[in-house]
């Protein structure tokens, strides 16, 4: 069993904005971008080639032929297969655990849900859900502020730093300190930019459930795997549960974390472990980190003040998960 603590939320926020950090400063160190100026793949500081010489197309033979594609499999088609099966991997191992923890997209979503909250209470700006966290009367000046600084920072740093994977980031930077432009580097800021700017404002976490590959593909593996991590609900103490619905509220997935069932839109972020602790006092909480055992446990009825009731689905009422 995996420990926890009430500082999960701060430990989930140094490993987000570490991972930022790190995709802001791949490019910059060398460590991985593409230089279209040169045409060549950078791979910690070394050029990555197909190494395809003129010698290989030389040969015009069966054998020849036969060359070409397998250096062409061994040094493109393989290393990306490698690079893809990651995710996969993660899936099996900890479920959603990289969307929630590491993923620069949902924590730039989590922001926009944040701040979205304090201005219109609500966390979309189409509808307010049954999960939204209830917000009390504060002064919103602030959060304006933060809120238009944000939209205007925040895609150009990323619009930068991602442009910084194609074009090399020492271009960049003499181009802005000049504020002399090419058209690969406006087209690149412009793009990524008005990217950031629309799915933090409108799409947000419909892209983590419906869209975003990587997430999709831990989803499914994580779904399937019976040793992957996942938050549950114990269901030996549900009884104690006060129906104050903190952990639904505190879930930006609208996920139902009492249902104790595996949720395919669950990231593994532990708010509801922390919500859980804030009821009941620290280290009473309900919900745990849990890898793999699949057992029998109360399917919990969240209209109902008692989990261990029948009505409530309690020992009368069993679902196996």
């Amino acid at each position: 069993m995996i420990k926890y603590s009430m500082s999960i939320a701060a430990y989930r926020r140094i490993t987000q904005v570490a991972f930022i950090l790190l995709i802001f400063l791949m490019p910059v160190l060398n460590i991985f971008r593409y230089d279209t100026a040169t045409r060549e793949l950078i791979i910690f500081g070394q050029v990555w080639s197909l190494g395809l010489k003129n010698a290989f197309y030389a040969d015009h033979t069966l054998r020849g032929a036969g060359h070409v594609a397998l250096q062409f499999f061994l040094k493109a088609i393989l290393p990306w297969i490698v690079v893809l099966a990651v995710f996969p991997i993660l899936g099996v191992f900890s479920g959603r655990f990289f969307c929630g923890w590491f993923c620069p997209e949902g924590t730039l979503f989590e922001l926009a849900d944040y701040l979205t909250l304090k201005l219109i209470g609500r966390r979309s700006l189409f509808n307010k859900k049954p999960n939204d966290p209830d917000v009390t009367g504060e002064k919103k000046l602030i959060y304006v502020l933060v809120a238009l600084l944000s939209l205007l920072v925040l895609p150009l740093l990323g619009g930068v730093a991602l442009t910084g994977y194609v074009v090399a980031p020492k271009t960049i930077g003499n181009q802005i300190l000049n504020w002399n432009f090419t058209f690969g580097v406006k087209a690149g800021i412009i793009g990524v930019s008005l990217y950031m700017l629309i799915t933090s404002i409108l799409v947000r976490h419909s892209l983590c459930k419906y869209i975003c590959a990587a997430g999709l593909m831990q989803m499914l593996f994580g779904w399937v795997s019976p040793i992957s991590l996942r938050v549950r609900m114990d269901p030996d103490r549900a009884e104690e549960c006060t129906n104050c619905r903190g952990c639904e509220k505190a879930c930006f997935m609208n996920v139902l974390p009492r249902m104790n069932k595996r949720d395919i839109s669950c990231v593994n972020c532990g708010a509801c472990i922390t919500a859980c602790h804030r009821e009941l006092g620290k280290g009473r909480g309900l919900f745990r980190y849990q890898a793999g055992e699949k057992k029998t446990v109360p399917a919990y009825d969240p209209k109902s003040c008692r989990a261990g009731a029948k009505s409530c689905g309690g020992p009368a009422s069993s679902v196996n998960t």
